[in-house]
């Protein structure tokens, strides 16, 4: 019998953080969880370190008071502190699930140690593409995608012959405002946003699901995971949320991969991969009638994919400025700083307004990221 592999969770006390949680508890015979990362619940990291007695546990900012840890965890803060949990020797995997652009410091970190990634922050990819799969190659390091339309393909492609991949389609439920009135979305509130029709997901996650700049995010990760050109990467609304991802192979044949919609199935085969076990959760019911139906997604009724597409085509600066402009609108518009339709046009004015040159470090792409932050909430104060 095998032993466990040992496991860093980044981003626990999140949505995919408990998702993964649930996936350790099934499998604990195959995962042993060593350290664990929040960046601020301290009471939930906390209690999930007693939990799992871990060795190690990382908030982002020093806590007021001490954390109630289990007897030998050995707590840590700071940026510094969680890139060494990135790559600390004890890992086996490491399991990125923080939010936004700050997953990208501790997935290099990772990687640069050797250190096979399950990788649950698409925003690594979108800003730093080129220098995380550069590094991977390098280090001979493993990229699993946790993602669930990354792991289908992932899951679709494997066994096949290498360049025998043609094509994919990434599937999206459309969000909470899939059939509302074009004229109505300006009116949508936060609260509305934040009711997706199949997920359940954090805040920031389930707007971009409104705007559907998730998906476009996720066409640019799929761009660097599948070494695919723009025009072969494609979005198509799926209400259900059953199918997750169709791949075409160059022989016209296509394989769809399907699951219900929750993040377990994706997690679980990411970390336990290659093998196969029994699931957290039941499959789909084959049994029972279910619907596959496929259409294109309207550009007028979603201008952030259209968008986040250019993005794509146009590569260079404009995918990282995107993500950022995109982060400080949805947490402006969270805040009720601005309305609903006003996210697409900060995208927007910063793109425009951004000076977009080549980078070739970290350094570098932290201080293009900073930049665009600064134009975009610039933007959002002026619309305010």
């Amino acid at each position: 019998m095998s032993l466990p592999k040992k496991l860093v969770l980044l981003g626990a006390t999140g949505s995919i953080g408990e998702s993964s949680l649930r996936v350790i508890r099934k499998h604990s015979d195959k995962l042993q969880l060593i350290g664990i990362s929040a960046y601020q619940n301290g009471e939930k990291l906390a209690a999930i370190a007693q939990e799992f007695g871990v060795q190690k546990a990382h908030l982002h900012q020093k806590p007021a008071k001490d954390l109630a840890l289990p007897f030998g965890t050995k707590f840590s803060s700071g940026v510094q502190s969680l890139l060494e949990l990135a790559a600390w020797d004890e890992a086996d995997i490491v399991l990125v699930a923080v939010v936004g652009a700050t997953g990208l410091a501790p997935t290099l970190a990772a990687l640069e140690a050797g250190k096979d990634v399950v990788l649950a922050n698409k925003e690594s990819l979108v800003v730093g593409g080129e220098l995380v799969m550069e590094t991977a190659q390098r280090t001979g390091s493993q990229i699993f995608p946790a993602d669930s339309e990354h792991n289908a393909v992932f899951q679709c492609l494997h066994g096949q012959p290498e360049k025998s991949l043609d094509s994919l389609a990434l599937t999206a439920s459309g969000g909470p405002f899939r059939d509302w009135p074009l004229e109505d979305l300006t009116k949508a509130t936060p609260q509305q946003a934040l009711h997706h029709p199949n997920w359940n997901m954090g805040p920031k996650i389930t707007v971009d699901s409104a705007t559907m700049a998730n998906k476009g995010l996720e066409l640019i990760e799929a761009k660097w995971l599948f070494n695919l050109p723009p025009e072969k990467l494609h979005v198509l609304i799926h209400p259900p949320s059953i199918v997750h991802a169709i791949v075409r192979f160059k022989d016209g044949c296509s394989f769809a991969q399907m699951s219900p919609p929750s993040m377990t199935f994706a997690l679980q085969n990411a970390l336990l991969f290659p093998e196969r076990h029994p699931g957290v959760e039941k499959g789909i019911d084959l049994s029972t009638r279910f619907d596959l139906a496929f259409f294109p997604p309207e550009m007028q009724r979603y201008p952030c994919l259209k968008l986040a597409t250019e993005c794509l085509h146009n590569g260079s600066s404009a995918p990282l400025v995107f993500n950022a402009a995109n982060e400080l609108a949805v947490d402006a518009f969270l805040a009720n700083r601005i309305g609903f339709g006003r996210i697409s046009h900060i995208i927007e004015s910063t793109l425009n307004l951004f000076k977009h040159r080549p980078y070739h470090d970290l350094d570098d792409l932290l201080s293009l990221d900073q930049e665009a932050r600064i134009l975009a909430e610039q933007e959002i104060v002026q619309v305010a």
